[in-house]
């Protein structure tokens, strides 16, 4: 059994809980969106309001942070189109709280969808769909989904990981780049081992540097990390972590963000960032419910960059020393493959070395 492979991402939340904080006041209290006003069951009546999916977010962390965030801006954002009646309850955490959350919910709310994140709370997840076939459960998991009724997605963002690499490739003056990751575990392991990919294809010579805080939020460790980095020659940062960028930001340097766009925090240093949307993944499971039609699957697909769940925001090319316009064009060239599928990133898990290529 690899402690990569079971000790995920999402999993390793749980040390960093304080207390279990079971929000079961989100059902009426802490929703996504202003409580919606009564609407006619679905698939009764011919109004609008009649189509409506009732949706429940249920989150083991604050909303805050960025992975169970980006879900929530996706069903936020169908509720304020009318397209999901949502509610929802975070910092749920690890300890109980999210199995009496959810069967709380599916016994008195009777929503058709529950949404969440399963890390950390994999067996009690997956024992309450199984008590309850009729709702559709889509939970981000590292393991198989389970008919009928309980589908699984992660953030699959090893693509705009890839073309980040790229532009730290063939920005890097030094040959020597810095990335600074939370926990080498399987989701993080992936998203650098396509960054490094993609700055070795850009240039061959480079060397990235490695480092793990061990830990999902640290702002100030994430930040002596890349410092370390900067001193042993890194001169292009990438922030798979908080408060890389200040780094970047303190030394002068390029920097890359990471989930969502960061080129506010550092105008200048900020040449792009990776970014993952939940929006096609949480748009097609309320069409398969709308349509009678969800099944258990693996919604992975739905986070690719050809899907439209993954990005590079558009370049900075107002960041110090700008942005060569032949790398625009390779990495431009780059996205339109991964888009079409003609080019396919590489899937690779397993943990970077601190120090990889170089020539």
């Amino acid at each position: 059994m690899s402690f990569a492979r079971h000790f995920t991402r999402r999993a390793a939340l749980s040390l960093l809980a304080g207390a279990t904080a079971v929000a079961l006041a989100a059902c009426g209290g802490n929703t996504g969106s202003p409580e919606p006003a009564a609407s006619t069951p679905s698939g009764t009546g011919s109004s609008a309001a009649a189509a409506k999916v009732k949706v429940f977010g249920a989150f083991a962390t604050p909303i805050e942070e960025p992975w169970d965030g980006v879900i929530h801006q996706a069903l936020q954002k169908l509720a304020t189109e009318g397209v999901i009646d949502y509610k929802h309850a975070d910092n749920i955490g690890y300890d109980g709280g999210m199995e009496r959350t959810l069967r709380e919910i599916a016994t008195t709310d009777k929503p058709d969808i529950i949404i969440g994140d399963a890390f950390g709370n994999e067996a009690p997840v997956r024992a309450v769909a199984k008590d309850f076939p009729d709702i559709a459960f889509a939970f981000g998991s590292g393991e198989a989904e389970v008919a009928p009724n309980f589908s699984v997605f992660d953030n699959w963002i090893h693509d705009p990981a890839y073309l980040a690499g790229m532009l730290a490739g063939g920005t890097t003056r030094s040959n020597t780049v810095g990335v600074v990751g939370g926990m080498p575990v399987p989701e993080v392991n992936r998203i650098i081992n396509a960054f490094i990919a993609g700055a070795q294809s850009t240039n061959p010579k480079v060397v990235v540097k490695v480092a793990f805080i061990n830990s999902w939020f640290d702002p100030a460790k994430a930040k002596q990390a890349a410092l370390a980095q900067v001193a042993a020659g890194a001169d292009v940062l990438f922030a798979e972590r908080a408060g890389v960028i200040e780094a970047a930001k303190e030394k002068g340097l390029l920097s890359i963000g990471c989930m969502g766009d960061q080129k506010s925090t550092a105008p200048e240093s900020v040449m792009a960032s990776v970014t993952w949307t939940m929006e096609p993944t949480v748009r097609a499971v309320i069409a398969a419910v709308q349509k009678k039609s969800f099944a258990a699957s693996n919604l992975k697909d739905y986070s690719f960059m050809k899907n439209g769940g993954s990005a590079l925001t558009d370049l900075n090319t107002a960041v110090k020393g700008g942005i060569p316009a032949d790398l625009i064009a390779k990495i431009d060239a780059k996205k339109a493959e991964l888009t079409s599928g003609a080019f396919t990133t590489p899937v690779d898990e397993k943990t970077p070395a601190g120090s990889v290529g170089g020539m």
